[in-house]
């Protein structure tokens, strides 16, 4: 019998893989439609979804000031977390965690964000910070499990609102 960690491999992709370009598609498109069916009580239009998602497949998260990692659970593609440097050498940022659906609670998302951990460790960051959403509240949840901390924001996206950060020791 496979272990839920063994089943488990992430591994740098480039961003324009067919995998990494679906795993965008499936997380841009499950955000946008949760905010504006919390929000308009819509989904995301068809059209502005396509364009959303052309303007932000590359993400800033090309090697060198990047990485896009990818889970694979037995093999199939499964989800993704993103790393890229911030003006700070010493900060990275950590974005795009996302298991797709029928992937949660197989212990996935921890994998994920230790391995985003160690590629911002790579970059040459001692701490990450992100931004997420007041309704990804299952994102809250997995960054203060994970030992990130609410601090004051650190930048002005449009949509955040709530910013963490971890020392990386």
């Amino acid at each position: 019998m496979t272990s839920l960690t063994t089943a488990w491999t992430v591994a740098p992709e480039p961003v324009d893989s067919p995998d990494a370009l679906a795993l965008w598609r499936a997380y841009y498109t499950e955000v946008s439609d949760r905010w504006y069916l919390l929000h308009e009580d819509r989904r995301t239009d068809p059209d502005e979804l396509e364009r959303e998602i052309a303007a932000g497949a590359e993400g800033g998260l090309t090697p060198p000031d990047g990485r896009l990692l990818v889970a694979r659970y037995g093999g199939t593609p499964a989800g993704t977390a993103g790393v890229r440097r911030t003006a700070d050498p010493a900060v990275a940022e950590l974005t795009r965690v996302f298991l797709l659906p029928d992937q949660r609670g197989k212990g996935g998302a921890a994998l994920l964000v230790a391995a985003a951990e160690d590629a911002a460790r790579a970059l040459g960051a001692s701490r990450l910070v992100l931004d997420t959403r007041g309704d990804l509240v299952e994102a809250r949840t997995l960054y203060a499990r994970l030992g990130y901390e609410e601090t004051a924001p650190h930048n002005d996206e449009p949509y955040a609102e709530h910013w963490f950060a971890k020392n990386l020791g």
